[in-house]
């Protein structure tokens, strides 16, 4: 795709929709920081779903967070409405879509955002004035699906790789949190997760990840830590046998913010392919990649801390 002569020098407020995906919005960064190279001056907030609103806290180019709260209060026409109202009430000059669902472009429309850009997709192309032709999803790495939307739209791409920093405070009440369970500041942590947001077809059997942990204790001499959602306690009750004292069970237990500052202290994540993996890249932890059914290529871990397997 050829790039837009417009960089849209006169925006001075930009509103960009985030994915809905833990994974994604991690790999929609390098998207969001070419925007804020290019327009510096300009203030970037970001709509993003409660449960991936963490991931653009306190590191990203975004001044400001609004949750898209559906279900909740956002849902439904009427939730659609509000929200819509609000948006309006911010004044906002652009707005950039990372999804492509007719609701996220239906949602901009109605708040009377002037300029509405994004893949012009699922028919929602008279929703937006800057529609941008649509790219094959599944090729490529997801990373360059959204740098090629920004890069279209006139935004120099600034950096391809995601990076997020944990505040201070933040991993301070995570190692006091660690200290209350015996973990020392200096002892090694090394945090498996075993889960994913697809199931079996995604996830490397549990056996092995068992099997893992007790070699990983052994040989290293390293705490295991079990991180996930409450879907995966099951499988963590399974790696953390009662009575082995190999780790500690996170799963279900943290909020994203104390999953990526727990992460921080981790001297490796052994991971299926999952958010949680993307995180673990994102902050310069080393990562072991275990793929199956999915597409290394198109959504694996990127850095040169990195190894897929």
């Amino acid at each position: 795709m050829e790039m837009l002569k417009e960089n849209f020098p006169e925006v001075k407020k930009i509103l960009v929709r985030s994915p809905n995906w833990v994974g994604d919005a991690v790999m929609s960064l390098p998207a969001l920081m070419s925007i804020k190279s290019a327009l510096p001056a300009s203030e970037i907030s970001v709509l993003a779903k409660p449960w991936v609103a963490d991931i653009f806290r306190g590191c990203s180019p975004a001044s400001k967070i609004i949750l898209y709260e559906s279900p909740g209060m956002h849902q439904g026409l009427s939730g659609k409405m509000r929200l819509a109202k609000k948006l309006k009430e911010e004044k906002f000059d652009l707005a950039i879509l990372f999804p492509n669902s007719f609701e996220s472009a239906l949602i901009i429309y109605l708040a009377r955002i002037p300029k509405r850009a994004g893949y012009n997709t699922d028919g929602r192309g008279l929703l937006l004035t800057h529609p941008v032709p649509a790219v094959e999803k599944k090729k490529g790495h997801q990373i360059d699906y959204y740098l090629k939307l920004v890069n279209y739209l006139g935004f120099p791409i600034s950096t391809r790789a995601p990076l997020l920093k944990i505040e201070k405070e933040q991993v301070a009440r995570m190692r006091q949190k660690l200290g209350s369970l015996g973990i020392k500041d200096n002892e090694p942590l090394v945090g498996l997760t075993p889960g994913s947001s697809y199931g079996p077809a995604k996830q490397w059997p549990t056996a092995k990840f068992a099997k893992l942990s007790e070699l990983v204790n052994k040989k290293l001499g390293a705490r295991i830590i079990v991180l996930g959602s409450q879907n995966d306690q099951d499988i963590a009750q399974r790696i953390l046998p009662p009575g082995r004292n190999l780790g500690y069970d996170f799963t279900g237990r943290t909020s994203l913010a104390e999953a990526m500052a727990l992460i921080s202290q981790c001297r490796l994540i052994i991971t299926n392919d999952s958010g949680l993996m993307h995180v673990a890249a994102a902050l310069q932890v080393p990562v072991v990649a275990i793929f199956g059914s999915t597409d290394p290529e198109h959504t694996g871990p990127m850095g040169e801390h990195c190894r897929v397997l």
